[in-house]
């Protein structure tokens, strides 16, 4: 049995936030989701310990995980020691840190594989980076064994230029932790218990400890500050858009295309620049995204365009277009070959396969048919001040130039309403509907109204 500990307990004083830190999101998805995912690829159990605002990350994740309560934060090795009842009574715990959500899987992976294959109490997972300021140092014997783990305040002037860093992450097994857990003191300068200390007496009682080093250092970076969250956010898109390309997905400039981790985009489709694709979107094969578009939650089917045009918990069947400059609220559905233009507005309404809506229109609350066309100017009037009605429009209607179709209300299936008018009556099928004011035209009277006659100039 695998389980991983997951440590999400600290303050985060440097983010200067009112969220946990781990809450902090990274493409889309908290920090913490992010170290959570990766560990569930060989970890059958997650225990997550949380202190400042626990009940925040505890609202977050609900019951898929099981969480132990650090209520002071008195170092990692206190910070485990909180889970330890939780452990099981053999097996293998990894020490994961909630702020380092650039790890991957295939990371987490590898230092299991070293471990088990190594019969090791405890693995340590390393880096080597190019400034290790700041972090413990890996200090090796003659043999390359590890002998010890140094703090950046502890170390010597030869021990500070090493390069080999602790990550912070660890494999352990869980009897060896135990042991090291139990004798684990705070005899430092800032009184906290040390997972390091762990290590150094697992080292001590004469089993086990090696290393696993990382091939990338970027992938064990940890998140401080909103700089480093940045950082961490540009590294995981980049690795979400190659990934993206590598499986056929034509991406114009990935250095301004942006997409959520839950994202997924089918081969050939092409991504033009300053596109945001967020949440649980999923968009299809053979597409064109953007330029200036944004989607949020939605589904794009096969072979559809969306272009300068916001898109939100909406469905596009296949071979539609949107844009430019459209807006598709949530409870949209577009059905095949559905055509919306510019400037126009849709909020929870489904429009019916092949039917056009080209330009300057607001449709709410409607329910629109196979093959019908609304010109320029069409207005679904769905709110009366206090409710919202719904307006159906039958299969293979047409709707003239600025018409407004005052809910509830019904236009039959091959119906005619003429351009302007204003519908308030059910129309009924095949009927043709002129509902506006006769045109009557006052010689002369236009020169009195303006305060001219025809010799001003």
């Amino acid at each position: 049995m695998t389980t991983a500990v997951v440590l999400a307990a600290g303050e985060g004083k440097r983010m200067h936030s009112r969220r946990p830190k781990v809450l902090h999101e990274i493409c889309g998805q908290p920090m913490l989701l992010h170290v959570i995912n990766a560990a569930r690829s060989i970890c059958s159990d997650i225990i997550v310990v949380v202190g400042h605002r626990g009940e925040d990350v505890k609202a977050v994740f609900g019951n898929s995980v099981v969480y132990a309560e650090q209520h002071e934060q008195l170092g990692t090795a206190h910070a485990v020691l909180q889970a330890e009842p939780l452990l099981p009574d053999a097996g293998t715990v990894l020490v994961l840190c909630g702020d380092t959500p650039l790890l991957t899987p295939e990371a987490l992976q590898q230092l299991y594989a070293v471990h088990r294959n190594a019969a090791a109490a405890a693995t340590v997972l390393t880096a080597t980076v190019p400034n290790p300021f700041g972090y413990g140092r890996i200090v090796r014997g003659p043999g390359g064994e590890i002998e010890k783990i140094v703090e950046e305040k502890d170390a010597t002037a030869a021990e500070k230029l090493l390069a080999e860093i602790n990550t912070g992450t660890y494999a352990f097994d869980v009897r060896a932790l135990r042991e090291g857990l139990a004798g684990v003191k705070n005899a430092n300068a800032a009184g906290e218990y040390y997972l390091t200390d762990c290590i150094e007496l697992i080292m001590k009682s004469g089993r086990r400890v090696t290393t696993c080093l990382l091939s990338d250092y970027r992938l064990a970076l940890g998140v401080n500050d909103r700089i480093q969250l940045a950082e961490a956010q540009a590294l995981m898109q980049e690795r979400i858009n190659r990934e993206l390309m590598a499986a056929g997905v034509t991406i114009i400039n990935p250095a301004t295309v942006y997409v959520d981790a839950g994202v997924k985009v089918g081969r050939d489709t092409v991504i033009f620049p300053n596109t945001i694709l967020r949440g649980r979107t999923v968009v299809g094969e053979g597409c064109v995204l953007g330029p200036q578009t944004e989607i949020t939650d939605s589904t794009i089917g096969d072979g559809s365009q969306v272009k300068h045009s916001v898109v939100t918990e909406s469905v596009l069947e296949q071979n539609v277009t949107v844009g430019p400059f459209c807006h598709l609220r949530p409870g949209t559905v577009l059905k095949n070959g559905v055509k919306v233009g510019d400037f126009v507005e849709i909020k929870k309404s489904q429009v019916g396969e092949g039917s056009k809506i080209p330009h300057l229109s607001y449709i709410g609350d409607a329910e629109i048919g196979r093959n019908v066309n609304l010109g320029g100017g069409t207005i679904v009037v769905n709110f009366d001040g206090r409710n919202k009605y719904k307006t159906v429009i039958a299969d293979g209607a047409f709707v003239g130039c600025n018409s407004n179709l005052v809910a509830p209300v019904t236009i039959g299936r091959g119906a005619f309403v003429a351009a302007g008018s204003t519908i308030t009556n059910d129309v009924p099928a095949g009927a043709l509907s002129l509902a506006r004011a006769r045109q009557v035209d006052k010689p002369g009277l236009a020169a009195r109204l303006l305060g001219h006659n025809d010799d001003e100039k």
